[in-house]
Protein backbone atom coordinates (compact mmCIF):
# COMPACT_ATOMS: atom_id res chain seq x y z
CA UNK A 1 0.00 0.00 0.00
CA UNK A 2 1.16 3.34 -0.89
CA UNK A 3 0.65 5.99 1.67
CA UNK A 4 0.30 9.51 0.57
CA UNK A 5 2.83 11.76 2.13
CA UNK A 6 1.31 15.01 3.06
CA UNK A 7 3.45 17.98 2.19
CA UNK A 8 3.76 20.57 4.89
CA UNK A 9 4.15 24.19 3.89
CA UNK A 10 2.66 27.61 4.28
CA UNK A 11 -0.58 28.57 2.66
CA UNK A 12 -1.02 31.76 0.73
CA UNK A 13 -3.16 33.18 3.53
CA UNK A 14 -0.45 32.55 6.12
CA UNK A 15 2.17 34.20 3.95
CA UNK A 16 -0.11 37.22 3.37
CA UNK A 17 -0.69 37.60 7.14
CA UNK A 18 3.07 37.62 7.77
CA UNK A 19 3.66 40.16 5.00
CA UNK A 20 0.94 42.45 6.40
CA UNK A 21 2.40 42.23 9.92
CA UNK A 22 5.89 43.05 8.61
CA UNK A 23 4.47 45.98 6.66
CA UNK A 24 2.76 47.37 9.76
CA UNK A 25 5.94 47.04 11.81
CA UNK A 26 7.97 48.76 9.08
CA UNK A 27 5.42 51.59 8.92
CA UNK A 28 5.89 52.19 12.64
CA UNK A 29 9.67 51.75 12.91
CA UNK A 30 11.08 53.25 9.69
CA UNK A 31 9.96 56.88 10.27
CA UNK A 32 11.54 56.84 13.73
CA UNK A 33 14.83 55.44 12.46
CA UNK A 34 15.02 57.83 9.49
CA UNK A 35 14.42 60.84 11.74
CA UNK A 36 17.47 59.96 13.83
CA UNK A 37 19.94 60.74 11.03
CA UNK A 38 19.42 64.48 11.26
CA UNK A 39 19.52 64.42 15.04
CA UNK A 40 22.81 62.49 14.87
CA UNK A 41 24.27 65.20 12.60
CA UNK A 42 23.22 67.92 15.05
CA UNK A 43 24.83 66.01 17.92
CA UNK A 44 28.03 65.51 15.90
CA UNK A 45 28.16 69.26 15.21
CA UNK A 46 27.80 70.02 18.93
CA UNK A 47 30.65 67.62 19.75
CA UNK A 48 32.88 69.19 17.09
CA UNK A 49 32.08 72.68 18.45
CA UNK A 50 33.25 71.55 21.90
CA UNK A 51 36.51 70.22 20.43
CA UNK A 52 37.12 73.52 18.63
CA UNK A 53 36.34 75.46 21.83
CA UNK A 54 38.88 73.38 23.77
CA UNK A 55 41.52 74.01 21.11
CA UNK A 56 40.73 77.75 21.19
CA UNK A 57 41.09 77.79 24.97
CA UNK A 58 44.52 76.12 24.70
CA UNK A 59 45.55 78.64 22.02
CA UNK A 60 44.45 81.44 24.37
CA UNK A 61 46.36 79.96 27.33
CA UNK A 62 49.55 79.72 25.29
CA UNK A 63 49.32 83.05 23.48
CA UNK A 64 47.14 85.35 25.58
CA UNK A 65 44.58 86.01 22.83
CA UNK A 66 42.13 84.17 20.59
CA UNK A 67 42.72 84.04 16.83
CA UNK A 68 41.14 87.04 15.09
CA UNK A 69 38.28 86.66 12.64
CA UNK A 70 40.77 87.24 9.81
CA UNK A 71 43.09 84.51 11.10
CA UNK A 72 40.08 82.24 11.55
CA UNK A 73 39.95 78.91 13.27
CA UNK A 74 42.45 77.67 10.72
CA UNK A 75 44.96 79.20 13.15
CA UNK A 76 44.36 76.10 15.28
CA UNK A 77 45.83 73.88 12.55
CA UNK A 78 48.75 76.01 11.34
CA UNK A 79 50.45 79.10 12.70
CA UNK A 80 48.77 82.22 11.33
CA UNK A 81 50.92 84.59 9.27
CA UNK A 82 49.03 87.82 9.98
CA UNK A 83 49.04 89.77 13.22
CA UNK A 84 48.84 89.48 16.03
CA UNK A 85 51.51 86.83 15.90
CA UNK A 86 51.23 83.99 18.43
CA UNK A 87 54.61 83.84 20.19
CA UNK A 88 54.14 80.51 21.96
CA UNK A 89 52.39 78.57 19.20
CA UNK A 90 52.50 74.81 19.82
CA UNK A 91 54.47 72.70 17.38
CA UNK A 92 51.89 70.74 15.38
CA UNK A 93 49.08 73.18 16.14
CA UNK A 94 46.05 72.68 18.33
CA UNK A 95 44.00 70.50 15.97
CA UNK A 96 45.28 67.93 13.48
CA UNK A 97 42.85 69.16 10.85
CA UNK A 98 39.93 71.53 10.73
CA UNK A 99 36.71 69.55 10.70
CA UNK A 100 33.88 70.46 8.36
CA UNK A 101 30.42 70.42 9.86
CA UNK A 102 28.34 67.25 9.33
CA UNK A 103 26.79 68.84 6.22
CA UNK A 104 30.23 69.36 4.65
CA UNK A 105 30.52 73.13 5.21
CA UNK A 106 33.14 75.02 7.22
CA UNK A 107 32.29 76.34 10.66
CA UNK A 108 31.89 80.11 10.88
CA UNK A 109 34.11 81.90 13.39
CA UNK A 110 34.01 85.47 14.69
CA UNK A 111 36.32 87.03 17.25
CA UNK A 112 35.37 89.13 19.06
CA UNK A 113 31.97 87.49 19.14
CA UNK A 114 28.54 88.93 19.78
CA UNK A 115 27.83 86.27 22.42
CA UNK A 116 31.20 85.91 24.12
CA UNK A 117 34.91 86.12 23.40
CA UNK A 118 34.26 84.29 20.14
CA UNK A 119 31.33 82.84 18.22
CA UNK A 120 31.45 79.54 16.34
CA UNK A 121 28.51 78.23 14.39
CA UNK A 122 27.37 75.69 11.86
CA UNK A 123 24.64 76.88 9.55
CA UNK A 124 22.93 73.52 9.84
CA UNK A 125 21.16 71.57 7.11
CA UNK A 126 19.90 74.61 5.19
CA UNK A 127 23.36 76.24 4.89
CA UNK A 128 22.03 79.68 5.86
CA UNK A 129 22.58 81.64 9.05
CA UNK A 130 19.55 81.78 11.29
CA UNK A 131 16.62 79.48 10.89
CA UNK A 132 14.33 77.70 13.27
CA UNK A 133 13.37 74.14 14.02
CA UNK A 134 15.24 71.60 11.92
CA UNK A 135 17.03 74.42 10.04
CA UNK A 136 18.32 76.13 13.19
CA UNK A 137 22.03 76.89 13.45
CA UNK A 138 24.22 74.93 15.87
CA UNK A 139 26.21 77.41 17.95
CA UNK A 140 28.69 77.47 20.83
CA UNK A 141 26.62 79.93 22.86
CA UNK A 142 23.34 78.03 23.10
Amino acid sequence: MKTLKRRRGFTLVEIMVVVIILGLLAALVVPRVLGQGEEARRTAAQVQLKEIEQALDLFHLDNGFFPTTDQGIGALVSKPAGGPEPRKYRAGGYLKKMPADPWGRPYLYRCPGEHGDYDILSTGPDGKEGGTGKDADITNWE
